[in-house]
């Protein structure tokens, strides 16, 4: 079966997602968890030296900068499910308006990004990459606090890492998760209009009244 970005769209709305073997292989399959993991917008936990990072600064956020760019660091890993054909489509859907990039860089460039899918209102998380110290981190609090701002209800990560989990990514049952999705598709985000926030402490402040 041909996947095309139409069926991908689908797969998404119906709460399956693609996967590959291995970055050497043209085979793709179709995933259903039993258990999937997600991530509440208003659960999002920002450590102390996290936080500290932040007020930092020396960093701006950035949408589609470099999709591509992102999508090839993310699947620059021993291991990797993002083989040739996926790579292809996921770059089709950034071209339609529907897989984006949220990325973290300075003047050196890119620092960490996460990419997904947007159908509705709902975020599908796909990978993301930390190319120095706290850059997935970095990514996830702003995006977080991007995809609140914009209306977002879901963000699915799909499963849960440790990583994950001690920024407050819980896991739910397959039930749940559909009707966590429903809602979600009943809606429509703004990923692209809403304005980037490039403060660090708003985004600080936001998340202590959310979570």
């Amino acid at each position: 079966m041909t996947i095309t970005p139409a069926l991908l769209l689908h797969g998404y709305s119906i709460g399956i997602f693609p996967m590959a073997e291995g970055r050497d292989t043209d085979d793709l399959f179709w995933v259903d968890p039993r258990r999937r993991g997600i991530l509440p917008l208003d659960g999002f936990h920002i450590s102390r030296s996290l936080a500290r990072r932040m007020r930092r600064g020396g960093y701006v956020p950035a949408i589609d900068a470099d999709f591509a760019g992102t999508l090839r660091a993310c699947a620059d890993r021993d291991e990797t499910w993002i083989n040739a054909p996926l790579f292809d489509l996921y770059m089709q859907l950034n071209a339609m308006g529907r897989a984006h990039s949220f990325e973290i860089r300075d003047d050196a460039g890119l620092i960490g990004a996460v990419f997904g899918v947007t159908l509705g209102a709902a975020f599908f998380g796909e990978s993301m990459v930390s190319l120095r110290t706290d850059g997935s981190k970095l990514a996830l609090a702003h995006l977080v606090d991007h995809l609140r701002r914009a209306g977002f209800l879901l963000f699915d990560t799909q499963f849960i890492t440790p990583h994950l989990a001690s920024l407050g990514a819980i896991e739910i049952s397959r039930v749940a998760y559909h009707r966590r999705l429903e809602k979600a598709l009943a809606r429509e985000g703004d990923f692209i209009g809403t304005p980037l926030e490039t403060d660090p402490y708003s985004v600080l402040q936001r998340n202590t009244q959310t979570s």
